[in-house]
């Protein structure tokens, strides 16, 4: 009995030593938190101080609201012609959108891929999260919901944007997207029509899909904001690849890739080459890094050495934000990374910070 009794009270006290343990462990992350927070990809920074002044509004401030007016502010200034109107045009000219919001209290998305001739991607996606069951609308199909919100059709067309398809015309296509078809798309225009190669010379077409990816070129305003109490939202909005084939659809508005957010935890948003970055999910694995103990630069490097075993030539980045406030940021495929940070009391300052990265080190 006394041998039992001893047992029990060895196994108590370990109990006892395991939870002041985790308890320091937690008020040391507590203390060293700065909320709230708004954290953005790229120097951004019109679109971080505008989440921020929505943020710290009396009373009515909410994270949601930030979050949308952060990214609605990208989408309204064209942040680098890779966000919004006018950019990016596809094979024929045309600029469509893309943008999700995720809310970490309940894991509830809204989000829109393709969306033809509305401006307001960000808020449209917030009105599918508001005022429907759904993930995701696509096409003219969420155009036309758009419209039932309230929203006005109108061309995202612009003279920069006819610009830019002249010159890719002029210049024989070139880049473009298209593998194994014909004519040559590495010489010509299309319409192209499949052919079938054997292995070895569909090596070299695949040796094509090295696209240096960078703030001008094939990037997203990816957003998180944590409110005071801990609520998280991430969010993201595009205008896609430039060039790209028709109908195609990058990681931003895919739950995991462009963003993911849990209240638990923490949230990650993505930004890079969104065709083979939601192949793994990069947010997603981020906050599961969170999850599993690791800090947020520490999850954000692991999820990248995913990508880049598969893929040693992509180019991307990911910021990360844990529940207290701590964030970090990894990338590959650049030299550095910038993203805009601010948080703390309501004096405080948009600044700009960055990340430096070297392809070996995840080789």
């Amino acid at each position: 009995m006394q041998l039992t009794l001893n047992i029990f009270c060895c196994l108590l006290s370990g109990f006892l030593c395991v939870n002041v343990a985790t308890e320091k462990s937690f008020l040391k992350i507590k203390d060293n938190r700065s909320l709230p927070l708004v954290i953005n990809t790229w120097s951004f920074t019109e679109a971080n101080s505008a989440a921020w002044h929505v943020l710290n509004q009396k009373p009515s401030g909410n994270a949601l609201d930030a979050l949308v007016e952060g990214c609605a502010t990208c989408e309204r200034l064209q942040c680098d012609g890779t966000v919004g109107y006018g950019g990016s045009p596809d094979e024929n000219g045309e600029t469509t959108l893309d943008a999700m919001i995720m809310d970490g209290s309940n894991m509830n998305i809204g989000a829109v891929a393709g969306l033809r001739q509305i401006k307001d991607a960000i808020n449209v996606a917030r009105h599918v999260l508001e005022h429907t069951k759904h993930t995701l609308l696509v096409g003219d199909a969420a155009s036309n919901f758009a419209e039932m919100m309230g929203f006005q059709r109108e061309s995202l067309t612009t003279n920069k944007s006819i610009d830019i398809l002249e010159a890719w015309r002029n210049n024989n296509c070139q880049p473009n997207y298209w593998l194994k078809v014909y004519p040559e798309p590495t010489e010509r225009c299309g319409p192209y029509r499949p052919i079938s190669l054997a292995n070895s010379e569909l090596r070299n077409y695949l040796s094509r899909y090295e696209y240096q990816i960078g703030r001008y070129n094939h990037d997203t305003i990816g957003m998180i904001v944590v409110g005071p109490g801990g609520q998280i939202y991430a969010g993201t909005s595009t205008n896609g690849a430039t060039h790209k084939i028709p109908g195609r659809v990058g990681d931003s508005p895919i739950p995991g890739a462009g963003a993911y957010a849990d209240n638990e935890v923490g949230a990650a948003v993505a930004t890079g080459d969104g065709d083979i970055m939601m192949r793994f999910l990069p947010a997603l694995v981020a906050v599961e890094g969170l999850r599993a103990g690791r800090t947020p630069t520490e999850a954000a490097e692991v999820s990248m050495q995913r990508i880049v075993r598969h893929y040693r030539d992509f180019s991307g980045a990911l910021v990360v934000v844990d529940r207290f406030g701590n964030y970090g940021a990894a990338c590959v495929g650049m030299e550095k990374f910038p993203y805009s940070v601010v948080n703390g009391d309501a004096t405080q300052k948009t600044r700009v910070e960055y990340t430096y990265c070297k392809r070996a080190m995840y080789l």
